[in-house]
Parts: C-alpha cells; structure tokens; sequence
C-alpha cells in the first residue's frame, strides 16, 4: 500500500484531528505481538537505563515519556528507577487509553517487560511490574509545545515516534525535538526514536501527517542539547507499515548549559517532583 497525504500539502500539528486517533488499532497493528524493530530498540534501551541507574546513589528521579499515545513501554523501562513517570500525551482517546492500563495494564505488555528483564538490573526488580506502574505511573493531557515553562524538570524522558509524527513541518519537528530536550535536566538520560523517511500513517481509516527526517535531521535536531549521544539505525528491514524506509534510536544525555560532557557515573539528579 502507497501512503499519500490526502491534498499534499504542509500540515501542522494544530491542523491534524487528534481526537480521531485510534488507540484500539494502533495496539492491535503495532504492539499486540513484540515486532522485530522494538526486539531490537528494547535491548538498547534497557542497556542504557540500566547502565546508568546501576551506578547512581539513591535519590528521587522523575521520568517522562513525551507523546505516549498507546505505547507502553518508554513507561516500562524507566519504571525501575523512577518514583514517578508521567505519561504525556495531547490525543484525547490516548489519554483514555493510558488511563485505562494504570490499574492493570493488558497483557501483550508482558512480552516488552520480559525483553526489559534480560537485563539484570531489570530482573533483579523485586516488586510486581504491574504493582510498580499502577504506583508511579500517571497520565497528563499536554502538547509538547507546551512543555516549554517546565524546564529541567524530569530526570529521564522518552520519546517515541512522536516528533515527527505529528507534524509534516520540519520547524516543527524541531522544536518538538527541543521541547523534549529541554524538559530533562542537565546529565538526566534520554532515548527518543523516529520512523525514517516517514510519509504519513493510517490509524484504522485516519491518516496522520509526518516529517521526512534521516539521521543527519536526527543528530541536528539533538546536538545543541546534548554532546554525548549516539544515533543508531536499526538494521531490521521496514516491514511494519507502507510509507518509511527505516526506524531511527537515539540515547545519551542531556547536557548542560554549556554543552561540557556528560559522564556515565554522573550522581544522580534530584528532579523535582510533578505537582
């Protein structure tokens, strides 16, 4: 199947009908089975989570995903380390969605948390997950642009497929990029992932806009906020979907002001708590 944006022309976040996302049918198509890009993105991510909270003092630490809409696991693989993650997240029926699983979320989640657990410094976890995610995780309805007065305030943030999925507008995407980077603080650990190439995406009949982006965008978008950080494609074929030509993780951390490199055995950060 060919992907076309209906008219073709820019479209802007604010242009697009979130309200008629499909939570039930992105499930369904992207994670009601483990696919082979998040087999591959969840080692990495459990990796670099877990090789730098293994090394840290204890502390309170704030986690965010920025743009959850129906995925759960960015939340799953912070959940560890952190005494809240907020779920972030514009879509009203997302927000319906994710609130729906913090009781007891559904079980095609079991099979991201037991990649999660092949590391040790997840396996170890002695507490339920579901016990742990019903405890420290909440939902906020919010638009990444308007994360802008809550600088540095979390201590480890996710973003999945989220800035240039929403938007077909490079400036955008940008500052979407921005938006995430400057919510964290300075040394916080960060993954964010991005479809390559994106022409746009259905959710059950609803087509939602993207911005073409390849690595160089990525790493641009990144660098003025971060000196240390990689940009990984993965290698598994783009078999998902019609209409991208590969998926895109990058992980680091968040630099401060001065941009001066960051350490893996950075103490660890007391954010301050959500309110």
């Amino acid at each position: 199947m060919t992907v076309r944006s209906p008219g073709g022309n820019q479209v802007k976040n604010a242009d697009v009908a979130w309200d008629a996302f499909d939570p039930i049918a992105y499930v369904d198509h992207n994670y009601r089975d483990l696919q082979a890009e998040d087999a591959e993105i969840l080692p990495i991510l459990r990796d670099h989570f877990g090789g730098h909270f293994q090394k840290q003092d204890a502390g309170p630490v704030s986690g965010i995903d920025v743009g959850s809409g129906a995925n759960l696991y960015p939340a799953l693989s912070m959940m560890p380390w952190c005494d809240d993650v907020t779920l972030f997240e514009h879509s009203p029926t997302n927000v319906e969605y994710l609130e729906s699983q913090l009781d007891c979320y559904d079980g095609n989640w079991d099979q991201f948390w037991s990649v999660l657990c092949k590391n040790e410094t997840y396996g170890s976890f002695l507490v339920d997950p579901r016990e742990q995610f019903r405890k420290v995780v909440k939902v906020e309805q919010g638009n990444i642009f308007g994360l802008e007065p809550f600088g540095g305030r979390w201590s480890v943030g996710t973003m999945f497929f989220v800035a240039e999925s929403m938007t077909s507008s490079r400036a955008e995407f940008t500052l979407g990029v921005e938006r995430f980077m400057r919510a964290l603080a300075p040394g916080a650990p960060f993954a964010a992932a991005f479809m390559e190439h994106s022409k746009g995406y259905y959710t059950g009949d609803k087509f939602f806009p993207a911005c073409d982006v390849g690595e160089s965008e990525v790493r641009a978008s990144l660098r003025p906020f971060s000196n240390d950080f990689e940009v990984y494609r993965l290698k598994t074929e783009p078999k998902l979907r019609a209409g991208y030509s590969g998926m895109i993780l990058s992980y680091g951390w968040r630099g401060n002001g001065e941009l001066s490199q960051q350490k893996r055995d950075i103490p660890r950060l007391r954010a301050v708590r959500s309110v």
